[in-house]
């Protein structure tokens, strides 16, 4: 598949770049590297992502021009291909999607997340593949395909997209491919140390505050085997911390000894909740992810749901207990 995506790009006189809202180190490295080596090959080229990325990945963000889409109003000039990286559901990308479709002549999604059984499809031509442990993989290999040569800011960028999602090869789907491409892209002198601080160090005195905060509201079911955590959005303010700082929190929780899922409840909007999902093996909680019109992956999932706090708790709470009684689930 690799190889019509590349026949694509190469046809293409200009591209657009994309990821999802909320945008993380796999999205962003990914495109950041896509970018950087189409640049090498004489592509008109640019980013346009829905939401702004957090500041610590500056240290890519600075390398690239980058725009971030402001509404309709934002003009979009006429665009042969727009790439999506790191997401199918088209969605993720709203209200940005719905100016692709109009001003792009096709759209293509790159991602390693499974396709949803209902909700939007990825377009014919697009390259979803889930045995990759992250969207940098992909690209990866889109760029060998065009024999594009690393540099240290792809390298750099790549990297980033793997340890992100791969949480510095904690969850590498059975394969060496990870590691493997790692080993190239160390030659590059990237640094992985200052990568890794950067991405995951992010603690200071305001995020521990709002970490003892958050882990005094949670609760515990099912012989603690099941979390409930709530982020107050009064607290992130008070803190001046953003959505990004608090990402690593379920991973957090999810050390806990006998816990086999978490679930944490963000509020996006006045009266949207961003959900996350994640479980140890025994659980899988994309089913319940996609139920709530989200997606992910089989173990790790998320959603926007419109509904009450109470409502979003009872539901996920009880698709978990089932899964843990071997019972078929329903919302």
């Amino acid at each position: 598949m690799s190889q019509s995506i590349a026949k694509k790009i190469l046809k293409a006189r200009n591209i657009l770049l994309t990821t999802h809202r909320e945008p993380d180190g796999d999205g962003i490295g990914a495109e950041f590297a896509l970018y950087q080596g189409l640049k090498k090959i004489g592509k008109d080229v640019r980013i346009l992502n829905p939401d702004k990325p957090a500041p610590k990945y500056n240290f890519l963000t600075k390398l690239c021009p980058n725009q971030c889409f402001n509404g309709p109003h934002d003009e979009i000039k006429p665009t042969d291909i727009a790439i999506v990286l790191d997401t199918n559901d088209s969605r993720l990308l709203e209200p940005l999607y719905a100016e692709l479709e109009k001003k792009c002549a096709e759209i293509i999604f790159i991602d390693h997340h499974p396709v949803l059984e209902s909700g939007p499809q990825p377009s014919s031509g697009s390259l979803v593949d889930i045995k990759a442990a992250s969207t940098g993989e992909v690209v990866y290999y889109i760029l060998n395909e065009l024999n594009i040569p690393l540099d240290q800011i792809i390298a750099k960028a790549i990297y980033t997209s793997i340890v992100f999602d791969t949480q510095i090869f904690r969850y590498i789907r059975n394969s060496p491919t990870s590691h493997q491409i790692a080993s190239e892209l160390v030659k590059f002198e990237i640094e992985p140390g200052q990568i890794h601080r950067t991405i995951f160090g992010d603690f200071t005195k305001e995020k521990l505050v709002f970490v003892a905060r958050a882990l005094n509201d949670i609760e515990f079911f099912d012989q603690d085997k099941i979390a409930f955590l709530r982020v107050r959005n009064s607290d992130l303010k008070e803190l001046g911390l953003e959505a990004e700082n608090i990402r690593d929190l379920i991973d957090m929780v999810m050390n806990i000894e006998t816990l086999e899922a978490a679930i944490l409840v963000r509020q996006d909007g006045e009266k949207q909740f961003k959900l996350s999902l994640r479980s140890k093996g025994r659980v899988e909680v994309l089913g319940i992810a996609e139920k709530l019109g989200g997606g992910g992956h089989v173990f790790a999932a998320g959603a926007f749901v419109k509904d009450s706090l109470e409502s979003i708790r009872d539901v996920t709470v009880n698709w978990i207990r089932d899964q843990l009684k071997g019972r078929k689930s329903g919302t």
